[in-house]
């Protein structure tokens, strides 16, 4: 019911309006009633962000906001992506209209991945827009608008006729008031303090560490280094072959004697280094604590609590040791729908695994989702794509289920097709 609501879109203020209030009373009481009945936290976290939309344009704000803060609470137990992005981008609904406008932005930023459906993205970057209109970045806002577009590839009509709307409200306060601050960066909006970045001094030939504006904070007197990530980095001296482990202020926190002569950058609090250089990895913390023992022949990055290892095969570890996936596949080839490749999992958990070429997923407790029987598959934000090796495609859905036929000639009209399917549905913000 929330999703068939037509909100009236105000030319000034960019809020939404509702024609009918009184229906929207009934929705909520609605809402109120099935969680009364709802456990679990799936159920309760949609409920509860539901009734917090339905609060929000009521103008009734602090229990919007109390609902929205505790369906947040339980969309981030879920573990789910999407649940927990919705749930972000809601209760950052909640904050811009109490005027809370960088934490709205940081939300909403935090809540748009790449990994999430293009309509979600979409109506991400269309409502994060309208923040950036409330604080007078008109610049930043238009970027907003143009990307919401783009993911629509321009086919949406009431987003068209919202972002008309938008684009006349940001062209009257420019000729009032001028276009604003510059864009930020994604980091600046999540206030993520830059580290410092490896430079190079051609004269000593030796790397050292510069902020932002190029001023030199730690000399150069490495002969190798790597960026820094989660506030330390390695480094490696020409005296040796051995890597130290430094902060962003350049004390040491491992020194080199520690005798590591490969290591991998932090993530998730742990690294991987390797005493030989060729093997036996095992995960440390900064303060040198082996947390995982020796024992593996290749390893990968933590991403999501979990890392890719190799011990025979590939398989995957938790931040204990324990083995989450079993040592069976040939690999990770995790593919997205953007392009890229992940070493090992997604942002929610899933990973494509390689069986004598053969490709299915497996999800962050283990379990097979699909199993390794396609020549050719790729995780679709609400869908796995799935070739057969002679150029045709089709999909299953995200129980492993078939969704499409591959009959398709190209991923492209596969996505078509997935479109139609979800053609009914509207994220509610």
């Amino acid at each position: 019911m929330l999703a068939g609501f037509r909100w009236r879109l105000h030319p000034e203020t960019l809020r939404e309006e509702a024609t009918e209030p009184e229906e929207l009373r009934a929705v909520r009481e609605g809402l109120t009633a099935k969680l009364d009945v709802a456990l679990d936290n799936r159920s309760r976290a949609r409920l509860l962000s539901l009734r917090a939309v339905a609060s929000r344009i009521l103008g009734e704000l602090d229990d919007a906001l109390d609902d929205a803060r505790l369906a947040l609470t339980y969309a981030e137990a879920t573990g789910e992506l999407r649940r927990t992005a919705l749930a972000l981008a809601r209760l950052a609904q909640v904050l811009r209209w109490r005027g809370e406008l960088a934490e709205a932005d940081r939300l909403f930023a935090e809540a748009n991945s790449t990994e999430l459906p293009d309509r979600l993205r979409a109506a991400l970057h269309e409502h994060t827009g309208r923040c950036c209109y409330d604080q007078g970045r008109l610049i930043e806002a238009c970027h907003h608008f143009e990307r919401a577009l783009d993911l629509r590839r321009a086919d949406d009509p009431e987003l068209n006729a919202r972002t008309r709307v938008a684009l006349d409200a940001v062209a009257e306060r420019v000729a009032r008031d001028g276009f604003g601050p510059y864009p930020r960066t994604r980091d600046e909006i999540l206030r993520t303090d830059r580290s410092p970045v490896p430079t190079f001094d051609e004269g000593l030939e030796r790397w050292g560490y510069a902020d932002g504006d190029g001023n030199l904070v730690i000399d150069t007197e490495y002969v190798e280094v790597q960026p820094f990530h989660e506030g330390v980095a390695w480094v490696r001296r020409a005296s040796g072959s051995r890597w130290a482990l430094i902060n962003e202020s350049g004390g040491t926190l491992i020194n080199a004697n520690n005798g590591y002569r490969a290591v991998g950058s932090f993530s998730d609090g742990l690294a991987w280094v390797s005493m030989d250089g060729t093997g036996n990895w095992m995960a440390i913390d900064p303060t040198n604590i082996v947390k995982i023992p020796p024992g593996f022949e290749d390893v990968r990055q933590f991403r999501g609590g979990l890392a890719a290892v190799r011990r025979g095969g590939w398989g995957a570890v938790d931040r204990t040791g324990r083995l989450v996936v079993p040592t069976r596949y040939h690999g990770f080839p995790t593919a997205l729908m953007d392009g890229r490749y992940v070493d090992g999992f997604t942002e929610e958990g899933l990973a494509v695994v390689d069986l004598g070429g053969r490709r299915g997923v497996v999800d962050r407790t283990g379990q097979v989702v699909v199993p390794p029987a396609h020549p050719a598959l790729v995780i679709h934000p609400v869908a796995f794509l799935v070739g057969t090796g002679n150029g045709r495609w089709g999909a299953l859905d995200r129980r492993g289920e078939p969704l499409i036929d591959p009959v398709h000639p190209s991923r492209a009209a596969v996505v078509e097709e997935i479109e139609r399917l979800l053609a009914d549905t509207s994220p509610v913000l």
